[in-house]
This record gives C-alpha cells, structure tokens and sequence, in this order.
C-alpha cells in the first residue's frame, strides 16, 4: 500500500495535479485563504500518511507566505506530521505496525531503542522508509518524545532550508525573471552537497554501526 502511493503520485495521472505551475497556481490561492497558515501546517500531516511529496508542499508554503514565514510553517508542519505518525505507532496494535513497515520493522524497532537520537537523526537524513514510516516505528519503539523531534528537526532542516531557497527564488522569477539570484542557489545547493558530504563523513566515524543496522 505504501508503495503503491508513493509510485502513484509518481508514475500515473496523479503525477499531473503537482506540476510546478499548478503548485505555483495553488501558492497564490492559498494566500487568500482565511486561516491559510494553519491550514497549510495541518496539511503536512495528512500528506505525510498519503505519501504527498513533502518538498513540494513546502515549495507551496514557501511562494504563499515567503520565505521566513514559510520555513517556520513548514518545520511546523513537519513536526506535527512527525508527532502524527509517532503517536499512531504508539496506538497501533505490533501486528499492524509489522504490517505497515514490512519484515524489517522489528530490526529497526531495536536499533531506534538503541541509539536514540542518533539513530532517528540517521534515517532522516538517510531514509530507511517512507516519513510515515519512520514515524510510526518510532512511536511503537516508544523512544523519547524529545529525542524523537530534535533528530526529525536536524535532519529535515537541510532539506527544508535549501527548499526554502529554491522556493524564494522561484516567487522572484515569477515577477521578474531578472531578479533571480543564480549565485545563491548555487551556493545553497553547494552547501547542501558539503553539509551532507561532511554528515555522512562524521556519521562513518561515530555512528557506522548505526547506519550499517538501519540499512543493512
């Protein structure tokens, strides 16, 4: 099932309605929107369960509210997204949770009691499942709440900034094609490059086990 609308909203006519001009058409009206703010931080959740793609969401955020507003809305979004799906895979019953997450479930459960922070850090920089997913392990591991959000925060937080930017930067051009700064996208995709390139060189030394456990 999770497969299933992650390749939907991919490879079928779905693919259609989250093209750039229709998020950008969606950016606009959302602005008029009464209560547009919490509509679109509430929006992260159920999106997170449908496998919506979450970049994109925050590109909308982003060209509707500009690019301040726009990161602390969809940090806000993510992490009640976040909580969503943690607190789901506390109610779950462990039966549904293998079912939702697959063989590898019980693996993870142990490596998420194990290590933390670092650890869900790790596969949220390094995917080991879809964000629902994660999220839901997590919540049937019952690691701690503030472990759980923190390691969400830090490793969705390149991500969201260099989509922040991009997004800023694609608001300018819709005005005036001129005002588009080639030399900061260039440097925020640059940095993400270096950022993950030096994560995942700290991450070798200190937490390959981890990774090796997650993924392996």
């Amino acid at each position: 099932m999770v497969a299933a609308l992650a390749a939907a909203w991919r490879y079928t006519p779905l693919s259609e309605l989250i093209t750039a001009q229709k998020v950008i058409d969606w950016a606009r009206a959302a602005r008029e929107m009464p209560g547009a703010a919490a509509v679109v931080i509430v929006a992260y959740t159920p999106a997170a369960f449908l496998m919506f793609p979450r970049p994109l969401l925050t590109l909308l955020t982003v060209i509707a509210f500009g690019p301040w507003l726009g990161f602390v809305y969809s940090m806000a979004g993510i992490l009640g997204a976040a909580l969503a799906t943690y607190y789901a895979g506390r109610v779950l019953r462990r039966e549904t949770v293998k079912r939702v997450a697959g063989d590898n479930a019980e693996h993870v459960t142990k490596v998420l009691r194990s290590h933390g922070l670092l650890a869900v850090l790790m596969v949220r920089i390094v995917p080991a499942a879809p964000f629902a997913v994660e999220g839901i392990i997590a919540g049937a591991a019952r690691i701690k709440v503030w472990h759980y959000l923190l390691g969400t925060f830090l490793g969705m937080l390149p991500g969201v900034l260099a989509t922040t930017v991009f997004g800023d930067q694609i608001a300018m051009a819709l005005e005036d094609p001129s005002r588009i700064n080639y030399w900061l996208v260039g440097a925020v995709a640059a940095a993400l490059v270096v950022l993950t390139y030096f994560v995942r060189r700290w991450f070798s030394k200190q937490g390959m086990s981890v990774k090796k456990q997650l993924h392996g």
